[in-house]
Parts: C-alpha cells; sequence; structure tokens
C-alpha cells in the first residue's frame, strides 16, 4: 500500500512510564475520522478523508492510487473541481501555433462549446456527453465541415487534459462517437473565359493579380503581400517568401500559411504582364508589423497597391471590387439595389488556384510538384482534392497514340509504316 493513513480521533503519546499510549484527539468523534496520504507523481502530498468505520475503504483507495500510478493511468484529484472551460483557456493561451489560429480555436470554443459543456469538471466526462453536444450542434444547423473543425478543437483540448494527467483518455475518441463527416464538395475549375472576363471587370491596376493567381497558383494573401524581390525573372521563379495577413482588423506581413516558404515557376506570360503592370503601376513601400500587430516593422515593396496607396485592404477588395467583377462575368447574381453581394464562398480569389492545378494536371504535371507549387504540407490533401481532375487512363492512352501516329493522309499504308 503506497502512503498512509493517519487516524485523527487518536494520537500516540509518551506516558509517564516512558511507552507510547493512544489517547484520543481534541477531534475525537467529529468530522471525518481517516485521511489517506500519499505523495504524487508530481512530488506533492494528496490526501483524501474517510468517515468512522471505513478504514479498508482508505486502504483500499490508496491501493488503487498506486496501481493507477503503475499503469500511468493516474488522474490527479484535484482535476474534479476544474471545468472544461478553465481547462480549454489556458489551453488555448498556450497554443504555439500562429495567432490566427489560437483566436480561431478560442472563437471557436466560446461560440459552440462553452454554451454546452464548458461548466462540466474536465473528469466527469463520459462519451455520452460528446454524443449530446454534438446533436446539439447538428440541430443548430452547423454545417457538417464547421461541426467536424469545432469538434477537432474540443478533442485537441481534451488530448492536452489527457496528457496533463487530468483524465486518463479522451471522451472525443470513443468508438460510439462518430466523427461528423467533411461535405465531399468537388472542386469545379472556372473556365479560361471566365477567368479572363473576371481579370477585364477588375480595375486596370489589380487585374494582373489574376494573372498571378491563375498562372502561378498563389493565395491572396501572397498575391497582394507579393514583392519585388521575390521576383527572379532571370531564372523564371517567384519566391513566396511571405504574405498580406489581416489579424484582429490590422494587417501584418506573415509568413505563407503554414510558416512554409517556397517557389514557383514564374511563366513568361505571366513575367510578361508583370514587367507591363510595374511600369503604368511602380511598386509601392509598405510597413507592417511581422507576424502580430506587436512585432518589430519590416518594409516590403508591394507589386499591388490599394486605393489609398499604401497596400490592397483585402475586405475591401472582396466586397466592392471581386464580386462586382464576379457578377459581370455572370458568375454570381448581380446584387439588389441598396443590398449587399450574396455570399460566395465558392468563387473566392482562392478559385483562381483551382483553375491553375486543374491546369497543370491537364498538362500531366505530377500531384507532389503540384502540392509544392501551392505550398500543401502533405500532397495526399493535394490528391484528396484534385484527383477528379486528373486525366483518366484512357485519356492518357489516347493522346499517347494519337501522339506516336499521324493522322490521317490519302494513302492508308497501315500503322507499321509511322515513323
Amino acid at each position: 500500500m503506497a502512503g498512509h493513513i493517519q487516524d485523527r480521533w487518536y494520537k500516540t503519546e509518551n506516558g509517564p512510564d516512558g511507552k507510547a499510549h493512544r489517547v484520543k484527539t481534541d477531534r475525537h468523534g467529529t468530522g471525518m475520522r481517516y485521511r489517506a496520504r500519499y505523495i504524487g507523481p508530481d512530488g506533492t502530498e494528496k490526501s483524501k478523508s474517510f468517515p468512522d468505520k471505513q478504514k479498508r475503504l482508505a486502504e483500499q483507495w490508496l491501493n488503487e492510487t498506486a496501481a493507477d500510478m503503475a499503469r500511468g493511468q493516474y488522474v490527479d484529484p484535484r482535476a474534479g473541481r476544474i471545468t472544461f472551460r478553465q481547462f480549454a483557456e489556458k489551453w488555448v493561451a498556450t497554443h504555439t501555433t500562429e495567432i490566427n489560429s489560437r483566436e480561431a480555436a478560442e472563437r471557436r470554443l466560446r461560440l459552440h462549446a462553452y454554451p454546452y459543456i464548458g461548466t462540466r469538471p474536465v473528469p466527469s466526462f463520459q462519451p455520452g456527453h460528446i454524443r449530446t453536444w454534438l446533436g446539439a450542434l447538428e440541430r443548430n444547423g452547423l454545417a457538417a465541415s464547421h461541426r467536424r473543425i469545432i469538434f477537432g478543437t474540443v478533442s485537441s483540448a481534451f488530448n492536452a487534459a489527457v496528457d496533463d494527467g487530468l483524465i486518463p483518455k479522451n471522451p472525443c475518441r470513443a468508438r460510439s462517437v462518430q466523427v461528423p463527416k467533411p461535405e465531399q464538395v468537388r472542386v469545379a475549375p472556372w473556365t479560361p473565359p471566365q477567368v479572363l472576363a473576371v481579370r477585364t471587370a477588375l480595375p486596370e491596376h489589380l487585374r494582373t493579380a489574376v494573372d498571378i493567381a491563375a498562372g502561378c497558383g498563389l493565395r491572396q494573401g501572397e498575391v497582394f503581400g507579393l514583392a519585388e524581390d521575390e521576383l527572379d525573372y532571370e531564372s523564371e521563379w517567384i519566391h513566396v517568401q511571405h504574405q498580406l495577413k489581416r489579424i484582429r482588423g490590422k494587417y501584418v506581413f506573415a509568413l505563407p500559411k503554414g510558416g512554409k516558404t517556397r517557389s514557383v515557376p514564374l511563366p513568361r506570360s505571366v513575367a510578361s504582364a508583370l514587367v507591363s503592370h510595374t511600369k503604368l503601376n511602380p511598386p509601392v513601400k509598405v510597413t507592417l508589423p511581422w507576424r502580430t500587430p506587436e512585432g518589430p516593422l519590416v518594409t516590403k515593396s508591394l507589386v499591388f497597391s490599394g486605393s489609398e496607396g499604401d497596400f490592397v485592404r483585402v475586405s475591401h477588395f472582396n466586397d466592392f471590387m471581386w464580386k462586382p467583377a464576379l457578377a459581370v462575368a455572370g458568375i454570381i447574381p448581380p446584387a439588389e439595389e441598396g443590398e449587399r453581394y450574396a455570399s460566395a464562398r465558392l468563387h473566392g480569389m482562392h478559385a483562381l488556384r483551382h483553375f491553375y492545378a486543374s491546369v497543370l494536371l491537364d498538362a500531366g504535371e505530377s500531384i507532389r510538384a503540384l502540392s509544392q507549387y501551392l505550398g500543401h504540407a502533405d500532397p495526399g490533401f493535394t490528391l484528396r482534392t484534385y484527383t477528379h481532375l486528373m486525366p483518366s487512363s484512357e485519356s492518357r492512352t489516347r493522346k499517347a497514340v494519337d501522339g506516336l501516329f499521324p493522322g490521317p493522309t490519302e494513302h492508308d499504308h497501315g500503322p507499321e509504316t509511322a515513323p
């Protein structure tokens, strides 16, 4: 048995004869009689009290605690007083990911977890509580893809609770808990006429942004954060080193998504468009904080500028330039007079990255290379997203044979005459 049991009703004293005698304490007959004590894995003393006539239960509790520590399943008794919200708030605050990721996680928990499960003590969670919570999210009309992201955040918080010894296992990982399945949305790339129509409808000084996004696959923040020193015309590469990012309503320069820099081939047609653009619209020097609104200031010479002569404010661009261009191109309906344009989630500037991917796959580019150019962390994600755009095996076969044999002539001498 680990630890020991203290009897609070009796104590041992030496009598006049020099021998030890059990005598009653001032607490005799009142309160809990036994206190089981042990040293926890963190080096501090833990204890639990038991009433009179339950010494055997106290011994059993100590033995079970020792066994849990030996099996690595020990849970600190103090964890019973920590609610999910108290733990999750500390967990989010100590995130080492990008600040935007921390704020997104905090927002998901605040809006969709704390109102339902925030006050429940962490060790009291059972899989049934998670199933009930997920059902409430579904009844509230949240899309499956959104519920999946929220569930992932809550599950990550419980993983941290397991690592910290507050609970023995994650209730989100129970077999009876069904993870919301992502919606199977097949990417439908724009056609070249659609891309050109949107480009033409944009203000002249921002049309080349379409060439960069559709011809090099850059994200919107990477396009509007593109600096002169990232363009290597001689070797025909774009070195994507940073992006323009909005954090808590303030703009900063930061590393590309996932903290991954990359190099992307610069086609000559896009390079020519860039040269023409910079002749008419010289780059502007912009100074912004690095990574966070409180970060050190850095200066970049940006290829694209906004109406105020500095950087392009993405929210203004999306509402007052991009969506009107989509409407002119017939991709979304025009806005009613005095009303804002409807949400166009599938037709943001990201659609130009899908177009870029479709062009490369149709040309026979490999998934690994496409994943690298798009800046994806996992080629498997690229494959899952664009596999339906890859040329079928029968199409590749026809092209291979058609490339080998010449077209029909006046004299059909058979394939043996082919060079």
